[in-house]
């Protein structure tokens, strides 16, 4: 399960995209989570997903 905070949620997709995944995409499908879900959440407080850097920014 996710965090539900988005702040807390932000620290942990990026930790988890640094330490163990090489996408979002390879991210979602293991943890089966909605992308968009993720996406909508982060962009709410101002966070966009950079494909070459592999983490929300």
């Amino acid at each position: 399960m996710l965090p539900k905070d988005p702040m807390i949620l932000l620290s942990y997709i990026n930790t988890k995209l640094r330490d163990e995944y090489a996408s979002l995409d390879s991210l979602c499908d293991d943890l089966q989570v909605e992308r968009e879900e993720i996406e909508k959440t982060l962009y709410a407080i101002d966070y966009q997903y950079s494909t070459e850097l592999n983490k929300f920014i």
